[in-house]
């Protein structure tokens, strides 16, 4: 329930005009976090009324983006409810309907100049250095003139009839009272030549028979609040709230877009982030509680509030996202994040497309993932960082073979240790553990004398996960024959 008591009925209302943007992601997380705390409804509506550039993919791309991150509507497309249809161009005799209230009351009229015109009109308030106002040159029209020209199929719109003096104020929960003053607006249309209705129209007049308690969205929607303000008051109908939230910047403090990087939700799924990763990263992009960085979706439903939502603009920050979602893939079952993985695996391995066919194949693949499973930040870094355990040959990469091979008494160290290994039964981590340990002892040196140079010839690398998790990973005969190619080369 809201402070009013009213229960909490918010929306997302994308456009279709593309995917589904990180900007837009948020604020439909932020709608969804609002109602889920407050017991309410979450309303998904396609505001689709742009014909030019709507599209039926676009739509598909924003319900699988919200799909993925788990932000269930209650109310909207493939759910239905009781304010259906949730298309706006489903609802043109809706919009029909309440312009010609607005023309019957007076308070909208007939528009019948031409998009020359206005744009030159527009060129010359340009020229004085003045924001482009409509002169209401068709305002005062008389009943005959606009008689005529509609008989006569003279296009036009309908704009609607703005109170030339006053001010509207904003009550606004995140930026706090804004005043407009009604001089520096104009008569805006609220119905296009098409008989669709513009944006400020259809968003009031939906919001309101929905029912919708709390407007939350982008700031970048703060300018046309005072309209919809003013449409609210001449339909004699109540105001919602609304709460616009910061926009999201890139790392140079410009506003967030396709040169900073992704700005898709879901090309962040198929760069291998994990979709709780995501809705963690995007609830902090303007919002806080204390210092904590890690939450829950249960703790997130919990502690959300619009008062801790922060005025100033959120940055996008790509090596906290990656951090955060490394977190997230640590908590994961490994079967999880080996499944996400196989597909990058298959195109680097040839192999384990087979493997993947048999138990024992996909038990293997399990453990390698599991080995490198806490090094991982998105999920494509499994195929760099368990490489080893899927080559047929590997390579020394220059600085393990520096530090840990070039050196004549490696060779012997290496024979022996796998001499003993290849006497280990059952081949298990304890049983490799207490091989490695016991050889140390014997030949009275420091267990890392014969951990790395190890190391170095089953990997190639200086750095691996702990090597008695790989050596098991790796299987006695991969290992015997790793150690003994790599005695070889350093005879």
């Amino acid at each position: 329930m809201s402070a009013e008591g009213k229960k909490v009925r918010v929306r997302f209302a994308p456009s279709p005009t593309g995917y589904l943007h990180v900007g837009g992601a948020r604020t439909a997380l932020f709608n969804w976090l609002f109602a889920r705390h407050h017991n309410g409804t979450f309303i998904l509506r396609i505001e689709d009324t742009d014909r030019m550039r709507s599209t039926s993919e676009a739509s598909k791309a924003i319900l699988d983006g919200l799909d993925w991150l788990g932000l269930d509507w209650d109310e909207g497309p493939n759910v239905g409810g009781p304010y259906a249809p949730y298309y706006q161009t489903e609802r043109l005799n809706i919009y029909a309907e309440y312009a010609n209230k607005l023309l019957e009351s007076g308070s909208a009229y007939y528009c019948f100049c031409s998009s020359e015109e206005l744009e030159a009109k527009r060129k010359e308030a340009e020229e004085r250095r003045e924001a482009p106002r409509y002169d209401g040159k068709c305002r005062k029209l008389p009943e005959s003139e606009i008689t005529r020209l509609r008989s006569s199929k003279t296009p036009c719109v309908i704009r609607f009839k703005l109170p030339p003096l006053g001010d509207t104020v904003v009550d606004d929960l995140v930026r706090g009272k804004v005043v407009f003053k009604n001089e520096l607006l104009d008569d805006f249309v609220i119905m296009k030549s098409d008989g669709f209705p513009t944006y400020n129209f259809a968003a009031t007049i939906d919001d309101s028979l929905m029912d919708i308690t709390h407007v939350i969205r982008g700031d970048d929607h703060l300018s046309n609040t005072p309209r919809q303000i003013l449409l609210y008051q001449t339909f004699g109908l109540p105001l919602p709230k609304f709460a616009h939230i910061p926009m999201i910047l890139g790392s140079d403090k410009a506003r967030l877009s396709k040169r900073h990087g992704a700005t898709s939700v879901i090309s962040y799924r198929d760069m291998g982030y994990l979709p709780e990763a995501m809705v963690n990263y995007l609830s902090r992009l303007g919002w806080g509680h204390g210092d904590q960085e890690i939450f829950s979706r249960a703790e997130l439903i919990e502690k959300f509030s619009l008062g801790a939502v922060n005025k100033n603009p959120a940055v996008f920050d790509m090596e906290k996202l990656d951090w955060l979602n490394g977190q997230y893939v640590r908590k994961a079952l490994p079967e999880r994040i080996a499944d996400l993985a196989l597909a990058d695996l298959r195109k680097a391995f040839p192999k384990v497309s087979e493997m993947e066919k048999t138990k024992d194949g996909m038990e293997k693949i399990l453990a390698a993932v599991r080995c490198v499973q806490d090094r991982v930040s998105v999920i494509p870094d499994v195929v760099g960082l368990a490489s080893y355990f899927f080559a047929d040959k590997i390579e020394y990469d220059a600085q393990a073979r520096e530090k840990y091979l070039d050196s004549r008494d490696v060779a012997p160290l290496l024979s022996k240790l796998k001499d003993r290994l290849a006497k280990v039964e059952p081949f298990n981590k304890p049983g490799i553990e207490a091989c490695f340990k016991g050889l140390a002892g014997e030949l009275n040196v420091k267990l890392g004398v014969l951990i790395h140079p190890a190391r170095a010839a089953l990997t190639g690398r200086v750095e691996s996960p702990g090597i008695y998790d790989v050596v098991e990973t790796l299987g006695k005969a991969v290992t015997l024959k790793r150690l003994e190619d790599a005695i070889r080369s350093l005879g």
